[in-house]
């Protein structure tokens, strides 16, 4: 695949989740009927919750902000202001020789990963717990959460990375099911970090990862 076939998208204000996934779900249908580019969107939402097709109802402690039901694997997450969402809609069938999407979701952790370590930041996987930790002073905590759908083997959804994001909003919920961990930011681990500098950190850790 030619390396200007990727679409990348950026926006800078925040963007109403429905309008986000109608995007999506018209890109992966563009993408499986042949006439639809690869993309990679970088954006925010304004604060809102989102429900995995695993959400327990148990887990929504206090919605006080829009809750939208969604087909993305996972339970409850928060996104909001001061977190950068990365949707990524790709084919797999053009990634290796059989669609893998448990190697999808490793790399999805991996650009994470290499992401943050351009910051100085070491994050890390956890086996039976979805996202990417890190260790503080009080112990390891949440930094990125992945959500992934996949329709004839394209992916929409994607990861949410905490740049600088109200951390009392996640209070709503139980995070991913996950209540025995704190959630945490780049901004709380001392780094001081533009959302810019964030998506370019973003666009070059995955053209790494998954070869563009």
């Amino acid at each position: 695949m030619v390396k200007d076939a990727m679409e990348w998208k950026t926006s800078q204000q925040p963007v109403n989740y429905p309008e986000a996934l109608s995007f999506m779900e018209a890109r992966v249908a563009a993408i499986h009927e042949g006439g639809g580019q690869e993309c990679v969107w970088l954006l925010e939402h304004p604060p809102l919750y989102t429900a995995g097709t695993s959400a327990q109802a148990e887990d929504l402690l206090n919605p006080q902000f829009p809750v939208f039901e969604t087909g993305r694997g996972g339970q409850y997450t928060y996104h909001g202001p001061g977190q950068r969402v990365g949707y990524a809609m790709l084919d797999l069938r053009k990634r290796a020789h059989a669609p893998d999407l448990k190697k999808y979701v490793c790399d999805l952790e991996e650009w994470i990963i290499r992401t943050l370590s351009m910051f100085d930041v070491k994050g890390e996987r956890r086996s039976g717990r979805v996202g990417i930790w890190v260790m503080t002073p009080e112990g390891e905590k949440k930094i990125a959460a992945i959500g992934v759908r996949v329709r004839h083997w394209i992916t929409f959804h994607g990861i949410s990375l905490n740049i600088n994001p109200d951390l009392s909003h996640f209070n709503g919920i139980v995070p991913c099911g996950i209540s025995e961990y704190g959630v945490t930011s780049l901004h709380e681990l001392g780094k001081e970090i533009s959302p810019r500098d964030v998506d370019e950190a973003l666009r070059s850790s995955f053209e790494r990862v998954f070869g563009f």
